[in-house]
């Protein structure tokens, strides 16, 4: 079996990563920071890992990863890739943004299809799509990255009710964790409020329940009734409690 992971380097990714290489997956791991690969090759010790190192805020290098390895037989398919970025979004860079839209949206949804074709055509495979329990909601001061973790969890769920309704034995997930402990705060350039939970123990729980086939994976009971929550109050209260929550994560 073999897994391709976007976003490898680091975070959830890595942690990914090392649980597949656990289960003697082989895996193509994929970053822009060619050294940080390396490393993580050298790190996990095992054989059976090709590294491509590409940026994917660059679309056309999205089209040039699947033509790299869409000869290899890819079994599961991992979109991690992604970054956000705090403040108003009056005040927050329009260029910066658009590269998020372009990775955080863009590379998701060019390989969620590509792959997503091949899979149909042998009936088979696994697409999991990390996205945030911000993919449920609005968020005043880090706006543009819930909106674009919204627009693939919701795009995730779509796909996933159509290979339901097929009778597909292609299965596709989103993972949608609360704050995790990643290096997510210092591109954003802020800090969540609520403490992280480990990048390791939510790759393994992501990965066990993706096998299960489930939809919408959310690690913690915390996070779970905090998002049930969410659908029990107005969504301008909604709005007010994020506001205060993000304002507190700025630097």
């Amino acid at each position: 079996m073999k897994a391709l992971i976007t976003g490898a380097s680091s975070g959830i990714g890595k942690a990914m990563a090392k649980t597949l290489a656990n289960k003697d997956y082989e895996l193509i791991l994929t970053s822009k920071d060619a050294t940080k690969l390396e490393e993580v090759k050298k790190e996990l010790n095992n054989d059976n890992i090709k590294i491509i190192c590409l940026d994917l805020l660059n679309v056309q290098n999205v089209y040039k990863l699947y033509d790299l390895v869409k000869e290899e037989n890819i079994d599961i398919l991992i979109n991690n890739a992604g970054f956000g970025l705090f403040g108003e979004f009056s005040k927050t860079l329009l260029s910066r943004e658009l590269e998020m839209i372009d990775l955080n949206i863009k590379a998701y949804h060019i390989l969620t299809k590509l792959f997503l074709q091949d899979f149909i055509k042998k009936d088979s495979g696994y697409i999991l799509n990390v996205c945030s329990s911000a993919g449920f909601m609005a968020g005043p001061r880090l706006s543009t990255y819930y909106a674009t973790k919204n627009y693939v969890t919701k795009l995730t769920m779509a796909i996933n009710e159509e290979l339901r309704v097929a009778k597909s034995n292609v299965h596709i997930s989103a993972l949608c964790p609360g704050p995790v402990n990643t290096n997510f705060n210092k591109v954003a350039q802020g800090k969540f409020a609520i403490k992280g939970i480990s990048p390791y123990y939510v790759a393994d729980y992501a990965i066990n329940k993706m096998f299960k086939n489930k939809m919408i994976i959310v690690p913690t009971l915390k996070m779970k009734l905090a998002l049930f929550g969410t659908r029990l109050i107005p969504h301008r209260l909604a709005l007010i409690i994020a506001y205060h929550i993000q304002k507190r994560k700025e630097k």
